[in-house]
């Protein structure tokens, strides 16, 4: 798919920083439109759907994690952090709300075109080389779709953000496997990816926490401690 084809929601409260990220993503050839703030990326949220949504964390009124929470509660739209914060703290918060990645300002063209270009990639046109098979799988009551990119218990849809969906789906192909939290990383996030292993706890707490409301008992997830993670099918509620 050629890269005119997504439309991207840049938010920043900075006007040279929108104007450097406009001329940046339109010379990769992505369409793009601008938000000034919080409040108006919400309103153009509401009226326009997008591929990919870049958000400055630092904003008046209306915030990046604000936004960020606000777009969880009804879409899986990859999400890229901007900010000049590079405290743990602060990225661990955007990725418990939902955001797929972060990218510190300053930054180079090329750093965030790939970034931007690896979670299009990874979020909607790279399930060839998604792990197992490209059919529906179903663990119990548990049933994902790799094509569509959709989770559900028994007929109730779980909204899943990219990553989520994608940790998800590594497990629940080989049940019982344990993988670590350095190969999760990798086959996820990719190589290049300068985070580090604490990004994949966060997001299986945030993953867990969405499936522990089907599960009386014990959730299909589970650590395995000094490891990582592995799926293993038990009993709804």
């Amino acid at each position: 798919m050629k890269n005119e084809a997504y439309h991207i929601l840049v938010v920043d409260d900075e006007f040279p920083m929108r104007q450097m990220l406009r001329i940046y993503l339109q010379h990769a050839g992505y369409r793009v439109t601008e938000a000034s703030g919080g409040t108006e990326a919400l309103a153009l949220w509401q009226k326009q759907s997008y591929d990919l949504l870049i958000l400055d964390l630092m904003m008046p009124e209306t915030d990046g994690w604000t936004v960020c929470e606000t777009v969880r509660t009804s879409s899986a739209v990859p999400i890229l952090m901007l900010t000049a914060r590079v405290g743990l703290e602060d990225r661990v918060e955007g990725l418990q709300l939902g955001a797929d990645d972060y990218l510190a300002k300053p930054f180079e063209a090329k750093e965030l075109t790939a970034r931007v270009h690896a979670l299009l990639r990874r979020s909607y046109y790279n399930l060839s080389s998604s792990p197992g098979p490209s059919s529906e799988i179903q663990r119990g009551e548990l049933r994902v779709n790799p094509e569509e990119r959709s989770v559900y218990v028994s007929e109730e849809k779980v909204l899943c953000t990219p990553k989520e969906f994608d940790l998800l789906h590594t497990l629940i192909v080989k049940p019982g496997r344990v993988f670590s939290r350095e190969l999760l990383l990798q086959q996820i996030w990719g190589m290049d990816y300068m985070g580090d292993v604490r990004t994949v706890d966060t997001h299986m707490k945030n993953l867990r926490l969405k499936l522990s409301p089907f599960y009386q008992e014990q959730n299909p997830i589970h650590t395995v401690w000094g490891v990582g993670y592995k799926f293993e099918a038990s009993g709804r509620a």
